[in-house]
């Protein structure tokens, strides 16, 4: 087996764009909820969501070429320009067939296929515009970062929902290790846009969506009553290690695992028993060679509903027995809300801060634990902690469970 290693990070979130202004927020413990400016918020009950603030493409991209792409896509370009950068690693006519890209994305396009039907049955199809019908198809994010930043290799877009972005790195993991790529940027994507707000607002998925409900984003907090929608950009730059030392990348971290367990047990609803998301930790674990002892921090799936902050929390205590109470497990969706797509990339990009700036991710907005899950939460104020290895949980309440375990440069058993 090939060491896969982590040595670059592009990060745009509704707390910080870069990965130095990310990680201080994680540490400051900002929340990324505010009043939607996106679109027109008046017909919903919910008014917040954590959208990424003063977003300018053209600080990333220039000013050329952006008039017929959609957001989704200039976020995505935009990422992948700061992983880039930060790997260190220059694309060429060289090498630019060994690059690869993975990203996890489900809505990405939504938002251009709602503007282009709505010109075709307001109009006719005579007078949509021809230039902006490739936003529309769900690949074409990716397809532009390779596009962009002259990537020739494999470009695979992953569609599974909630893991998708956890979902991407594991497909550049297996690329990686069968040697069909040396370098592959792999990350999630998700844009705030009002049919996907609308969706998860229908659904009463969003906290204060119910009437009668306040709006809070409290994960693990008895008064959660459901998400905070957020939107996301993340790509991290994964290498073979042999090849990362051979070009002295800067290692930020080594991949050691994944796990994943598919449990269909009911749509939009979450396995009372967590049944996913015990065998997909404990997959995890077991691919890496190691106990649950031997983690010093997990970063939580907690999205603030009621239902799956409880199930994750018995999930962990069956996987971790008495050492459940001690762990550190912080829920990073309490500043950034529920991504989506782009929720596994996210945590992935706060566990690269958390070993590069030796501090844990506190969960905010706790104020009333809740005694269904007594876990160390590390309420409301980041903890310094000098951390080796690290659980990320990503779960989705249509049965995709996909997990990673983390490590500092080195700490391989």
């Amino acid at each position: 087996m090939k060491r896969i290693v982590i040595t670059g990070l592009g990060v745009l979130a509704s707390i910080g764009q870069g990965r130095d202004n990310f990680w201080q927020a994680l540490q400051d413990g900002t929340s990324g909820c505010a009043p939607i400016t996106l679109f027109d918020s008046g017909p919903f009950r919910v008014k917040q969501a954590a959208e990424i603030k003063n977003f300018d493409a053209k600080s990333y991209m220039g000013p050329k070429g952006l008039r017929t792409l959609d957001r989704s896509t200039l976020l995505a370009i935009s990422a992948a320009k700061c992983a880039i950068e930060d790997s260190g690693f220059r694309i060429d006519d060289t090498n630019s067939d060994d690059v690869g890209v993975a990203l996890g994305t489900t809505f990405g396009s939504l938002q251009s296929i709602v503007d282009f039907d709505t010109v075709i049955l307001k109009e006719g199809p005579r007078y949509t515009n021809p230039g902006l019908f490739p936003n529309t198809v769900i690949n074409s994010p990716a397809s532009q970062i390779s596009i962009w930043h002259h990537i020739q290799g494999f470009n695979a877009t992953i569609s599974t929902g909630f893991t998708a972005s956890l979902d991407a790195m594991k497909y550049a993991y297996d690329f990686l290790q069968l040697g069909r790529a040396k370098v592959v940027y792999a990350g999630g994507l998700e844009e705030l846009c009002w049919p996907t707000f609308m969706g998860f607002h229908a659904l009463q998925f969003l906290s204060g969506s119910k009437e009668g409900q306040p709006f809070i984003n409290c994960p693990f907090d008895r008064r959660r009553n459901g998400i905070t929608f957020g939107e996301g950009a993340c790509l991290v730059a994964m290498e073979d290690y042999d090849h990362a030392v051979q070009r002295g990348a800067c290692i930020m971290a080594e991949v050691l695992s994944f796990g994943y367990y598919f449990d269909p047990y009911r749509i939009n609803k979450y396995n009372p028993r967590g049944t996913g998301m015990v065998k997909a930790m404990r997959s995890a674990l077991e691919e890496a060679g190691l106990a649950a002892g031997d983690m010093d921090y997990i970063c939580a799936n907690a999205n603030s509903t009621s239902a799956a902050d409880k199930i994750e929390c018995q999930a962990i205590q069956d996987i971790f027995g008495p050492r459940a109470k001690t762990v550190p497990v912080s829920a990073v969706k309490s500043m950034l809300g529920e991504c989506y797509s782009a929720s596994g990339a996210l945590s992935v990009a706060a566990c690269l801060g958390a070993l590069e700036k030796d501090f844990i991710p506190p969960t905010i907005n706790h104020v009333s634990p809740d005694p269904d899950c007594p876990l160390d939460v590390v309420p409301n104020t980041a903890r310094p902690a000098r951390l080796n290895r690290i659980l990320i949980n990503n779960f989705s309440p249509s049965g995709n469970h996909a997990c990673m375990v983390m490590g500092r440069a080195g700490t391989r058993s």
